[in-house]
């Protein structure tokens, strides 16, 4: 299995971080793939790009041997995934400007490790980094940007949740499913994967944990020095992103559009920081709507560690569910 030897200043440092270039790179990913995706919404976020995607590659002759070699079932080439910053300053222009200065040498490198052997010979060139930064700026700007204030509250929820459970539970709790073969072994160790890679030692290190929206996953690092594991948003919240919580419309005219929102958004419990990051709505609009769903015994609320977390009752569940489905 592959697991990391994590001293305990560099996880209790640990740090949770939202990052352009990774949402980038988890969108490139799956474009790249295009298997049969597990959610509706991702099947049909792919219709809508992948066609203007392939079109985007037939451009360049040598992306899609780039792309092959770059994108391996089990690794990464790491100049494609730079493990983030992290310094609170995470802007898409300056995290793409990395992979685009990544060395020539640094870059045929990576691909070699990849492949488990030299790059093919039409990759033995100097200026695979800019195409693959134009690529991801590509995907950035037609993809992603669009959507991306949404993207980013949901990515923010799924922080604010992970904290909560940190706080709670620990990093054990807070870091079991957060990627497919991930877990705490005990002691220091962090199984990161399944696969057969020898351990790796993080002490004395930056260490980030990066949502991303769809069921992608990946790890990267920057010498000893920074390390970062991405993983796919919670799914309750992703399913926010991709339009499931949207309130019928008989429960939006008789609650009004933004607190049918919240309360069908309560059909799991979230707090109100989770509220505002996926309804776009301010503070004080999102505890007024809670309010009025309170007095009306439609939701209920309880502390959990730090956070307290608003749920839906029975009789909200009822006013949701005879609303969606009709008469």
């Amino acid at each position: 299995m592959g697991w990391w030897q994590v001293d305990t200043d560099t996880l209790a440092g640990g740090r949770f971080v939202v990052s352009p270039l990774s949402e980038a790179i988890s969108s490139l990913k799956l474009l790249q793939l295009h298997a049969p995706a597990a959610h509706p919404g991702d099947r049909s976020w792919l219709d809508t790009h992948l066609p203007a995607f392939r079109r985007r590659v037939a451009e360049d002759p040598l992306l899609p041997l780039l792309l092959h070699c770059a994108f391996r079932p089990t690794w990464n080439a790491d100049f494609i995934t730079p493990a983030p910053v992290g310094d609170g300053k995470q802007d898409f222009a300056r995290e793409l400007e990395r992979v685009r200065a990544a060395p020539a040498e640094s870059v045929l490198d990576d691909l070699a490790v990849a492949l488990g052997g030299p790059p093919p010979a039409e990759l033995l060139r100097t200026d695979l980094a800019e195409r693959a930064a134009a690529l991801l700026d590509w995907v950035w700007q037609e993809t992603v940007l669009p959507e991306w204030p949404r993207r980013r509250r949901v990515l923010e929820a799924d922080i604010v949740a992970r904290t909560a459970q940190l706080s709670r539970a620990g990093w054990v709790a807070a870091l079991g499913g957060m990627r497919p073969g991930m877990r705490w072994l005990g002691g220091d160790r962090l199984q990161i994967n399944t696969q057969d890679h020898p351990p790796r030692e993080v002490a004395r290190a930056q260490l980030l944990f990066v949502p991303v929206s769809f069921a992608t996953s990946w790890v990267s690092w920057e010498g000893r020095r920074r390390f970062a594991v991405v993983y796919p948003c919670a799914g309750a919240l992703a399913d926010a992103d991709r339009g499931r919580t949207s309130a019928p419309g008989a429960l939006a005219a008789l609650l009004g559009p933004a607190r049918a929102g919240i309360l069908v958004l309560l059909g799991s419990p979230k707090s109100t920081t989770q509220l505002v990051a996926l309804t776009g709505l301010a503070l004080g609009s999102v505890g007024r709507h809670l309010k009025v769903l309170l007095d009306a015994r439609l939701v209920r609320r309880r502390r959990a560690g730090r956070s307290v977390l608003y749920y839906r009752t029975d009789s909200g569940d009822v006013l949701v569910n005879s609303l969606e489905t009709g008469p």
